[in-house]
């Protein structure tokens, strides 16, 4: 049955306000598809990209179905893999419990304990965590779950991916056996099936579009760039169009990269324009940095993957991934930052030869190829360095590899030099002739 409205759901009036409240009018496929089942009772397995209203599918059911306070132990558990993730969910349920006396607390690490504790002294009815945090807290004592009857697994494929099978059986061994569970996941690898067997019994499935597909409203650009150089007078040439890349984020590999792409553009934009966000930040800084890109008050946030997933800002325009993610499955999660409900955005992609290897792949995942955009006239293409190039030559050798353990590597017949420079003086896709890239223009 098709529900138009959040009021299809027999919602009661205190969420329903709060709905309207919030802005939101028709429901999106995922909550059409996951909160009826949820609402009846049933586990649910739910696919859904990032971006798809999924977090409002499983909260507003949960909110409907708690009503009120009650007691001084949580009822309702919501596994996060980060703590941005979790203190976003958490930012969702106030939002939609604002009407009620609902007590949400958010446990995550990289903070000291003592606050969490005191929050979850005072009663608690949900409770948002990463699973770290959960079972310490839990082990001295400070988390009682008997009256547990909701267990949600959100992003369950990048809780495989950063290891946390193991908390999260212990977690099912110490929650009440009579429980409804709900898992979330953008993607179906073996280890959330592995996950999923354990947790949920006989699951209703919702899936909206196909696996890990982009958003229908993301435009999506790849520009083959030869190297680092490159790249960043790339990204100064599309940062001229203030206009239309009003908000974006640029994404980076490494730490390091992130470091060097923000002090450029804090030289270049001024240092109340740009903001990074990665592991070595601290937890207030990269909060205090992902609320100014939210308000807008910052246009350009740089991040690394850690950033990628669930981080809900309305009116992202363009993501840049200044690097071709190697979890190739975060190229869903990093382009879902733009064109969410119902907006449209632009992705547009960097890519050097070694990081084509990941680009075939990435296209074998969405099922798409990705539109590839000339090198703009006006970008100085510049000459790629001699480590940069043993660099590229070494990683395309491993891929290689990878691919073909026999290969033995032209890296080490030191022919890669040849590869990348003395080939016929075509021009190729990278913008210079072959292998080697001219300068275009002489600043």
């Amino acid at each position: 049955m098709e529900r138009n409205t959040f009021a299809d759901f027999k919602f009661n009036r205190q969420i329903l306000n709060a709905i309207e409240e919030a802005g939101y009018t028709v429901p999106t496929p995922i909550q059409q598809k996951a909160i009826p089942p949820i609402l009846a009772g049933q586990d649910v397995m739910g696919i859904a990209q990032t971006g798809t209203g999924k977090t409002a599918a499983f909260v507003l059911p949960i909110l409907m179905k708690l009503k009120y306070a009650q007691g001084n132990d949580a009822r309702a558990l919501i596994l996060s893999p980060t703590r941005e993730l979790a203190m976003q969910i958490e930012e969702n349920i106030r939002l939609f419990a604002k009407y009620t006396d609902l007590r949400t607390v958010v446990l995550y690490g990289g903070l000291g304990p003592k606050a969490q504790i005191a929050e979850l002294e005072k009663g608690v009815d949900i409770i948002v965590a990463t699973p770290g945090r959960f079972l310490d807290l839990y082990l001295e004592g400070h988390i009682v779950t008997k009256s547990l009857n909701v267990l949600v697994m959100d992003e369950a494929d990048k809780m495989m991916d950063m290891g946390f099978i193991s908390k999260l059986h212990r977690i099912l061994e110490v929650v009440p056996r009579k429980r409804q569970n709900l898992l979330f996941s953008a993607t179906m690898s073996e280890l959330v099936h592995k996950i999923a067997g354990d947790f949920l019994a006989f699951p209703t499935v919702v899936e909206v579009s196909e696996q890990a597909t982009p958003a229908q409203t993301v435009t999506q650009a790849l520009y083959y760039v030869p190297n680092l150089k490159t790249k960043i007078n790339l990204l100064q040439h599309l940062l001229k169009d203030d206009e239309t890349l009003h908000r974006l984020i640029v994404f980076c590999k490494t730490k390091a990269v992130a470091d060097n792409v923000f002090s450029f553009l804090e030289r270049k934009y001024g240092s109340e324009n740009v903001r990074v966000i990665h592991a070595n930040k601290g937890q207030n800084t990269r909060i205090n940095s992902i609320n100014a890109f939210k308000e807008g008050t910052v246009r350009i946030l740089v991040a690394t993957d850690v950033a990628a997933r669930g981080l809900d800002v309305s009116n992202v325009s363009h993501v840049i991934n200044f690097d071709v993610p190697i979890v190739i499955e975060d190229y869903v999660h990093r382009i879902g930052r733009t064109g969410r409900a119902f907006n449209t955005g632009d992705a547009i992609t960097f890519c050097n030869p070694a990081e084509e290897y990941y680009i075939r792949k990435i296209e074998k995942l969405i099922r798409q190829q990705i539109p590839v955009a000339p090198i703009p006239e006006e970008v100085t293409v510049t000459e790629t360095g001699f480590e940069e190039r043993q660099a590229i030559a070494r990683e395309i050798d491993a891929q290689k590899r990878k691919e073909n353990p026999e290969f033995k590597g032209a890296f080490h017949e030191k022919k890669a030099d040849n590869q990348l420079t003395a080939k016929p003086r075509q021009k190729n896709k990278y913008g210079g002739p072959s292998g080697k890239s001219k300068s275009r223009k002489k600043r």
